[in-house]
């Protein structure tokens, strides 16, 4: 049986729903509360930015992929195949495209959307991409050259790597 710990802050907040949850389903958990004054700076994720413009810029993009996948996942699980069909004809040659014109333009030329390091933005678009790619008749960043090394970073990670053997062989 798997082991499940939730860390968040010692206030209610975001988690306190997951601690109902939990509580709801009689699934045990650790529940580790921090401290936001003193913790916190320990736990923050390095992957969201050096600064509050980083961070907003970051959230721009990760909130725009999630728009891209709402209507992905909506076009995925219709049901009618004819209709499933034609909607991601449309999406594939309307949609998609709008999105990947942008998210281009928002990506450097060094293949990270912001800075010079790995951020979570650039992990979100590669997990939309790989999720994509099986569900698409073409490769989607053929002729985006930026977002191309967005792809290239993320799987040049040494971990991610090292995480995307293991969930292969699964």
């Amino acid at each position: 049986m798997p082991s499940y710990k939730l860390t968040y802050f010692k206030h209610w907040g975001r988690a306190g729903v997951l601690r109902l949850l939990f509580a709801a389903g009689g699934i045990e958990f650790e529940d580790v509360r921090i401290d936001r004054e003193t913790q916190w700076p320990d736990f923050k994720p390095r992957l969201a930015g050096k600064t509050p413009l980083e961070e907003a810029r970051i959230d721009m993009i990760v909130d725009g992929l999630a728009d891209m996948e709402t209507i992905f996942a909506g076009l995925y699980r219709e049901k009618d195949e004819k209709t499933k069909l034609e909607n991601m004809k449309k999406f594939a040659g309307e949609t998609l495209p709008m999105f990947l014109n942008n998210f281009e333009k928002l990506a450097s030329s060094s293949g990270h959307f912001v800075g010079d390091v790995l951020t979570w933005a650039d992990v979100d678009f590669f997990a939309m991409v790989f999720f994509a790619k099986d569900h698409l008749p073409y490769d989607p960043l053929t002729g985006y050259a930026n977002l191309t090394k967005v792809i290239d970073n993320v799987t040049s990670n040494p971990r991610i790597a090292e995480w995307m053997k293991k969930e292969a062989a699964q």
